[in-house]
């Protein structure tokens, strides 16, 4: 009889702990479910494909299921930490190197190589992996599986089971409840079924929708206002009209005020897909997230660099479509421009007249620097000292963002790149939607996290868990409210401080940012504080 000794004087042993029969019951029947997808990849005929197809996604959600119950359903409520740091999958080990390195395979066959997964010409039957998904896709659209179809159902499947997980994990918490439950639900109602219901429509000759992304909302539906997608829309009477209006709307007026009232985690932690995936699949990667000052750096210019990409190839990509002639067009390329240089003078200029002073000293520079840049290209353009509206074709604009944003950075790294650098790389790093959602909820929103420093114990849960790489921990000792661009409002540092010291609040504009007064020890002068009132 071996007797294994602890070294460590922790209260709990560190070690990882090691899986109940029921857990290894549930990864087996998990994997069983993968066995027949793998099998499909090699081109395994299965002679009822809507048999294994079910049989499948039925196993691998009933293993996540399993799994799941046996973890937390064993054990009181609230949050257990259970040696994520001693997992090899979570701590970078080579279980998680492993498990990335075929996320990343994955997504780059996807995108750039789908013939591996069976996709054939439009002519030809499928094959493999893509054959196993037609006969739900005929039960849905009426039309044969492509790469994106089996992308969104396996997508959808691991939000909805992940989701059950992440419930069962936070179900002390409310409002992680309510917020799972709602991004569970867009994904399966509005981004999977919907979208696919609705492409019936283009078999009529009066429909030639771009329905598969109902929101319509630049700049993450960065082809909204591609020459093809304007075309289908307004081809498509009422109902792409209105979508295009959506859209719109959207962009300039929905948005900006759900993000007054709420901050931006009405979208990126209640609706978003992408958000959605990585709240759920990727939970237990949120801690592997750098909160190096170094990478909050790099995150900034990052972030901000990619939504002003954005910015230009869309105002190039609109420009080619447009007219000279005001008399067949009643937006010419020339008022085009114009109303474009107005709009973004107003926001800088807005931004540093009243709220320069919420900016940092690099952020006002990187503004001015992006304000002079652009003022430059335009004005160079219209001097003639260069035909192209940015200097590069508007094509080549377009094919480039669509190649290293929409495919290389948000889905090959985003989500390939979970266990190594968290679950929030695109959300933090890349998307522009995030870039825009933040530059308002830290000028104007109504949200913030407000912080009890007298009862902070500096346990440090809360930045650990912060997937977007935020020192929260520094805020609650010196009892600063937080209000970071960055911030999606998941929630989480509230769920899983042991004190109480987080809340997330909607309040007045009025000492929402409250750097200034923070009391630690002799650092203030109490009097001079009062008098100052």
């Amino acid at each position: 009889m071996s007797i294994q000794t602890y070294k460590s004087m922790s209260l709990v042993k560190p070690e990882a702990n090691d899986l109940s029969v029921k857990q290894k019951i549930a990864v087996a029947i998990g994997a069983i479910g993968l066995l027949i997808l793998v099998l499909a990849i090699f081109n395994t005929n299965f002679p009822y494909k809507t048999i294994f197809l079910t049989l499948s996604l039925a196993a691998i959600a009933l293993g996540t299921i399993l799994f799941a119950n046996d973890a937390y359903l064993t054990k009181s409520e609230g949050l257990k930490n259970d040696g994520v740091w001693f997992k090899s999958i979570s701590s970078r080990g080579v279980l998680g190197w492993v498990t990335g390195i075929l996320l990343t395979g994955f997504y780059i066959i996807l995108y750039f190589f789908p013939e591996y997964l069976g996709q054939t010409p439009s002519s030809e039957p499928n094959t493999g992996l893509i054959s196993l998904f037609d006969p739900l896709s005929y039960l849905l659209s009426g039309n044969p599986a492509s790469q994106w179809f089996v992308y969104g159902t396996l997508y959808t499947v691991a939000i909805l089971v992940f989701g059950y997980k992440f419930m069962l994990k936070y179900r002390h918490n409310r409002y992680e409840q309510l917020r799972t439950v709602s991004v569970m639900f867009f994904q399966l109602g509005f981004a999977f079924l919907i979208p696919e219901f609705m492409s019936r429509l283009n078999a009529s000759p009066d429909y030639n929708l771009p329905y598969y992304d109902l929101k319509s909302m630049w700049p993450l539906n960065y082809y909204l206002f591609d020459s093809w997608s304007i075309n289908g829309l307004l081809s498509s009477g009422a109902l792409g009209f209105i979508m295009l209006m959506f859209g719109i709307i959207s962009i300039f007026v929905i948005s900006p005020f759900l993000t007054y009232k709420y901050g931006k985690r009405w979208y990126c932690s209640w609706v978003c897909g992408c958000g959605g995936l990585a709240e759920t699949a990727g939970d237990s990667f949120r801690h592997l997230s750098s909160k190096k000052l170094s990478a909050w750096k790099l995150e900034r210019w990052l972030i901000h660099s990619v939504l002003v990409f954005s910015v230009m190839m869309t105002t190039a990509v609109i420009y080619t479509y447009l007219g000279s002639d005001p008399n067949k067009f009643w937006l010419t390329r020339s008022a085009f421009l114009l109303g474009i240089g107005i709009l973004l003078t107003l926001v800088f200029s807005i931004t540093m007249i009243f709220k320069r002073h919420e900016l940092g000293k690099d952020a006002r520079y990187g503004a001015i620097g992006y304000f002079i840049l652009i003022a430059a290209l335009f004005t160079m353009h219209y001097t003639g000292t260069s035909d192209k509206i940015f200097l590069i074709k508007a094509s080549a604009l377009r094919a480039a963002y669509g190649l290293y944003i929409g495919s290389i950075f948000s889905g090959v790294i985003g989500t390939g790149f979970y266990p190594i650098l968290g679950n929030r790389v695109w959300c933090r790093f890349g998307c522009p939607m995030a870039a825009i959602l933040g530059f308002q909820q830290r000028m104007f929103s109504k949200f913030r996290i407000t912080t009890n420093g007298g009862q902070c114990i500096s346990c440090g849960n809360c930045s650990t868990y912060c997937e977007m790489g935020i020192d929260v921990r520094a805020y609650a000792q010196k009892g600063e409210n937080i209000v970071r661009s960055s911030c999606v409002g998941c929630g989480i540092c509230s769920a899983v401080c042991p004190r109480g010291v987080l809340k997330l609040e909607n309040d007045s504009m009025k000492g929402r940012i409250n750097a200034n007064e923070i009391l630690l020890g002799n650092d203030v002068d109490l009097m001079d504080l009062i008098n100052s009132k």
